[in-house]
């Protein structure tokens, strides 16, 4: 757990800064995606990030990961394709590794909602 020498760490608590589901668009006319914390002003060198991502019925969003990351679907459904073959219909309750490097396709006939953390600095995602 650490050795006694170190001083203690506070953990960070973000009272209700999510009030709404929809976060800003970041592709396309229906992928949104928005930041809601990070350790990078902690860990400057390697950051965490987490927020959420929505995906709307519309145009596939084709994503190459350049970090680590890990989805949990919280509503909804994607269609979540890569390069190898793979494929899932994920729904509430799915969780998913993206290992840095890999190509991803998210589709959805209606909508999904997913909550991430990435290991990359707010706002480079």
């Amino acid at each position: 757990m650490g050795s006694t020498t170190d001083s203690p760490k506070a953990f960070s608590y973000f009272k209700q800064q999510q009030q709404t589901f929809k976060p800003p668009l970041l592709a396309n006319e229906n992928a949104f995606l928005g930041d809601i914390a990070s350790s990078a002003k902690n860990n400057p060198d390697k950051p965490v990030s987490c927020g959420l991502y929505r995906l709307e019925k519309g145009t596939p969003l084709v994503y190459e990961y350049t970090y680590d990351e890990m989805k949990i679907i919280l509503e909804g459904h994607f269609d979540i394709s890569d390069e190898t073959g793979n494929k899932v219909h994920a729904q509430k309750g799915d969780v998913f590794y993206f290992p840095k490097g890999s190509k991803i396709t998210f589709t959805t006939e209606d909508y999904g909602l997913a909550f991430y953390t990435g290991q990359r600095a707010e706002g480079s995602g």
